[in-house]
């Protein structure tokens, strides 16, 4: 696991453009004020008429969540959305629908961080191949999360970094030289 890394290990390197991942012509940003999920990006063809899911490229899509009240419940509908368009959910398998959920509790661990620790959370983006979704909270913190050391299971509080480290492929911090805050990446595997 590395705190600095701007994206996992393996053969996928860096994202064309930037710590975002967010290629050219991907989705649009959307507000939260509107509540409405932005259209997805695909990059591959259409899935069959069936209705079954089909591989497809790279999908983004982006919250604002700057200035909003109930941005976690905000950020887990809007991700459970992206799942459904995605065809992570509705879940086939108890597998699945246990992907899916993990992806869901670590939006609201990074966001909820955002909340504590970081004055909230500015922007939520989601990413998804066939293999890997990406979740990406940016905000203005200066902090730098880790999960607390020792991990102390009874304990109330500092488990969120914890979950997030356990559940993810790996995750990271990325700060933009000469801008303030930083964007925590999480890295979940593509259901079965």
């Amino acid at each position: 696991m590395s705190t600095t890394r701007p994206y996992s290990p393996g053969d996928r390197g860096p994202e064309p453009s930037g710590a975002s991942g967010v290629s050219e012509g991907a989705a649009p940003t959307v507000g939260a004020a509107t509540g409405a999920a932005a259209p997805s990006a695909p990059s591959g063809p259409p899935g069959p008429a069936d209705g079954a899911p089909q591989p497809r490229g790279r999908q983004v899509r982006r919250l604002r969540l700057e200035g909003e009240s109930g941005v976690v419940p905000l950020a887990r509908d809007f991700t459970r959305q992206a799942l459904y368009a995605w065809g992570w959910l509705p879940a086939a398998t108890a597998d699945q629908r246990a992907a899916a959920e993990d992806v869901l509790l670590v939006v609201s661990e990074l966001v909820t961080n955002a909340c504590l620790h970081a004055e909230g959370p500015d922007e939520l983006l989601l990413a998804c191949d066939n293999k890997v979704i990406r979740l990406e909270v940016s905000d203005r913190g200066t902090g730098q999360p880790a999960p607390r050391t020792p991990h102390r299971a009874g304990r109330p509080g500092g488990h969120g970094m914890f979950i997030v480290q356990r559940l993810c492929l790996d995750w990271g911090v990325v700060r933009a030289p000469g801008t303030p805050g930083k964007t925590v990446w999480a890295e979940l595997g593509a259901p079965a």
